[in-house]
């Protein structure tokens, strides 16, 4: 089971978000909250809004089942380009420098890991002893 969210058009840069999301990547989601809750980023809110997010849509989808909030692992985090406000800054005989003010996306895909190692398959590993033809 996995449910995933997606929050777009975040006033943060890619380059500055990433740095958060890296931290949390491959974690349980009350360990990857406690550690945003640390973390002096400003951008920590909206990681922690979207893995809460991805949270409940596992919930709501899966209404008959019970599911362990505890024991959820975020399986994917990864942030993408958004679109760049374009804006001018006059300069000295009347020039203009181009300012790029950068947004992002985030997408946070949510998993139960009870639910993939049952999905995965089993390899066994066989063990053949040969007898050497030498007496």
């Amino acid at each position: 089971m996995e449910a995933r969210a997606v929050r777009k058009h975040i006033r943060s840069s890619p380059r500055k978000m990433r740095t958060v999301v890296n931290v949390v990547r491959g974690k349980k989601v009350p360990e990857a909250l406690d550690t945003l809750n640390f973390l002096p980023q400003k951008v920590t809110r909206d990681v922690k809004l979207t893995i809460l997010s991805a949270v409940h849509n596992l919930i709501d989808r899966n209404k008959d089942e019970r599911i362990d909030e505890e024991e959820l692992v975020i399986s994917e985090i990864r942030v993408d380009e958004g679109p760049a406000f374009k804006r001018f800054r006059p300069v000295s005989r009347g020039r203009a420098h181009p300012i790029l003010k950068r947004t992002c996306h985030l997408t946070v895909v949510v998993s139960d890991p009870a639910a993939s190692q049952d999905s995965e398959t089993v390899e066994v590993d066989v063990e053949v002893e040969v007898e050497s033809g030498e007496e």
